[in-house]
């Protein structure tokens, strides 16, 4: 299955890194890629930072790799909307690494009568900030969220993710988003499409989530599950979703490229 892949698209949170900890075979991985002149892509549906903080932390693990290896989904839905809306007015529920990015593609934010409202993974939210969305989504403005994940996974087990968020903002106004930009979403597929210069079936997802990485394959693109994240091997018997690979960690998936 992986003899006409040419670039491997990589999650982060659960599968190259656990909260300060690197996962086994993350280095070794991406070295075994420059040996076989393979290219990666780190794709997070995280947007709470921006790829320059990736950048920063994966350094922390001595672990050096430029802007271009990183897609997220804050930059993905960017992307999007700078094609759908150009020059949009812009509420944000996010951190300010999120606000940056949207404002570096040349939006406006603004607290009152936006053009959009955009949910993000934010770190940072406050009482008021939830309290604001809801009263915009509930007056229709136009509504999106950065990527559709439940929980983050850390060290010591699961923080609320936008998700949980969205499920909350639905419970008081009544609206799901008109748009969800992450995995597995066709939007954040098009970034990367645009991003690699590749077709779907050159692309392999590594991941650790069913319903995000794993889904990737409805899109046509191939699939690895890890079980260094989220999913326990258990998990499958109740899923609809199935990987075309499993392993338990990134080393799994080098043994495959050696023996290949």
């Amino acid at each position: 299955m992986l003899e006409n892949i040419k670039c491997f698209l990589l999650d982060l949170d659960g599968t190259f890194y656990l909260g300060a900890k690197l996962l086994p075979g993350a280095s070794r991985f991406l070295d075994s890629l420059v040996e076989r002149n393979l290219d990666y892509l780190f794709l997070t549906n995280n947007s709470s930072k921006n790829a320059e903080q990736y950048v920063e932390n994966l350094a922390r693990f001595n672990v050096n790799v430029g802007k271009e290896h990183i897609l997220t989904s804050g930059e993905a839905a960017a992307i999007y909307l700078q094609k759908e809306m150009p020059n949009a007015s812009v509420f944000i529920v996010g951190t300010k690494a999120l606000e940056d990015e949207f404002v570096n593609c040349g939006f406006r934010l603004v607290e009152n009568k936006p053009d959009v409202v955009v949910l993000g993974f934010d770190t940072t939210l406050t009482y008021k900030k939830l309290w604001k969305i809801c009263d915009l989504v509930r007056e229709g403005y136009p509504y999106i969220a950065t990527h559709p994940d439940i929980n983050c996974p850390t060290e010591t087990g699961f923080m609320p993710d936008i998700g949980s968020f969205i499920a909350l903002i639905e419970k008081s106004t009544g609206r799901k988003p008109d748009v969800i930009i992450g995995k597995p979403n066709d939007h954040m597929v098009e970034a990367v499409l645009e991003r690699t210069g590749l077709n779907k079936d050159e692309l392999a997802m590594i991941g650790d989530r069913l319903y995000t990485d794993i889904a990737m394959g409805r899109t046509g693109i191939s699939t690895i599950l890890v079980l260094s994240g989220e999913t326990k091997r258990s998990d499958l018997k109740l899923s609809e979703i199935t990987p075309d690979i499993i392993v338990e960690d990134l080393r799994g998936i080098i043994r495959i490229l050696e023996e290949k």
